[in-house]
């Protein structure tokens, strides 16, 4: 009886610590005097109840717009629309490629089908995905790796080597051959859909007993997927006529293409070794290589593979590029500090500090690791300004949001922004210097 009470007493004790971390009566008083009342904070108090935060932390000292010039500019030709998609790495992709094929052809205009692109996309990461499902058939339904896949069946968010993979197996034909579709344009109801029916498909893959049938499953499987697709986004041509027309508005061809014939023609650049991704990860050592398991779009494809690099190396490679009129694949966390309606990205755009009268002193490194900073948006990289003195001042990216939005469809960026919220960078290899390629040898973490 005395070992049951004493074990009673113990459990209540160990009850009492753990408790000991809320909030009591003491603690709340102590942070209710906290806040005075003063004529200052009941004036901020009044304003945020009724207005955003973004409205309020607009710094009045920064409304002016910037100089738009540009020591150095990639030349481009029109503004591409993502419109309700995730879709901006494939637009930024194909923008990089469209650049060079306008200047090396003598084009008037010209835009890729991202429509064609993305439905191989979505059928190859619901490949994927259920084969991903297959490898991990052993494994519980609760184990971390087969909860992450689940998590997130598809989506049509990427990166580099899904352009470079899909591209290489499906070539790519002009947004004549295979036009944008309301669903490829407002892709979230066509997501849960197929999500629905992934998610349905992993537990069938998983209760089959027979190994041999998995196979044959997926393919049924997959049957049923593209024909979700070709329902919402069309049917991908095999074949298309297409009739080129030079910068004066003159024809100068027609001609039968197969997707392939048509890449190879007009670009025939080999994607999956021509370019290299340069990250600026802060958190992570530098002049390593790194690669993401599973973050690829297909499945006998890249993983995402990157070399992390010094903010001022990665500098050095973008300038090289935009100086020989080649634009870049880009990300970054757009959302931090973006004047939409001016199209820049600037930190001296809102005042925080100022408004909730704190400090908000994260550093990159720090925002990364604690989860408050990572690349959302992919954007090109087409323009960048020297001054007289050799000191990089501003940078500016084609955006895939419409002519309408930011500076004529574009978005500059502050030095100082770049430093702080600039993440990934696709370059060519020749702009890439020998020290940094000699790194791709490494075996990747």
């Amino acid at each position: 009886m005395k070992k049951i009470l004493t074990s009673l007493c113990v459990l209540f004790s160990l009850s009492a610590v753990a408790q000991s971390g809320g909030i009591d009566a003491a603690m709340m008083e102590q942070i209710r005097s906290g806040y005075k009342g003063t004529a200052a904070e009941r004036a901020t108090k009044n304003a945020l109840t009724t207005t955003s935060i973004t409205t309020l932390a607009t710094n009045g000292d920064n409304l002016a717009m910037c100089d738009t010039h540009f020591s150095h500019q990639v030349k481009t030709k029109g503004i591409t629309d993502q419109k309700s998609s995730g879709r901006c790495w494939l637009f930024t992709g194909l923008n990089v490629l469209r650049a060079k094929m306008i200047t090396k052809h003598d084009l008037k205009e010209f835009e890729f089908s991202q429509n064609y692109l993305s439905f191989y996309d979505l059928l190859e990461k619901s490949n994927l995905f259920l084969q991903g499902i297959i490898d991990t058939k052993h494994l519980p339904l609760d184990d971390r790796k087969v909860e992450w896949l689940l998590k997130s069946p598809i989506g049509d968010g990427g990166q580099f080597t899904g352009v470079s993979n899909l591209i290489t197996k499906y070539g790519a034909v002009p947004k004549s051959a295979m036009p944008e579709t309301y669903q490829s344009n407002n892709t979230r109801d066509m997501r849960m859909i197929l999500s629905l029916k992934l998610r349905e498909y992993a537990l069938t893959l998983r209760e089959s007993g027979k190994k041999a049938d998995l196979q044959g499953l997926k393919t049924a499987m997959l049957t049923e997927i593209y024909g979700i697709l070709v329902k919402c986004l069309g049917v991908p041509p095999t074949e298309f006529e297409w009739t080129r027309y030079n910068s004066k508005g003159e024809k100068v061809s027609t001609n039968l293409y197969t997707p392939k014939s048509f890449y190879n023609e007009f670009v025939g650049e080999d994607l999956e070794n021509n370019y290299v991704m340069i990250m600026n990860d802060p958190t992570r050592e530098y002049g390593k290589v790194y690669e993401i398991d599973y973050d690829r779009h297909v499945y006998d494809g890249e993983n995402l593979l990157y070399i992390n690099l010094p903010i001022e190396r990665v500098k050095e490679i973008a300038i090289a590029s935009i100086k020989d009129n080649t634009a870049m694949y880009f990300s970054c966390d757009v959302g931090k500090f973006f004047d939409r309606k001016k199209g820049v990205l600037d930190i001296a755009n809102l005042d925080y500090q100022s408004l909730f009268d704190t400090q908000f002193p994260m550093d990159k490194k720090q925002r990364v690791s604690t989860f408050a900073s990572g690349s959302s948006h992919a954007m090109t990289l087409i323009a960048v300004d020297i001054d007289d003195k050799g000191k990089t001042t501003k940078w500016m990216v084609e955006n895939s949001w419409g002519a309408s939005s930011g500076y004529k469809g574009n978005v500059i960026m502050t030095d100082e922004w770049f430093n702080e919220y600039m993440f990934r960078l696709v370059a060519e290899r020749k702009y890439v210097p020998e020290d940094v390629l000699k790194m791709l040898n490494q075996k990747p973490i």
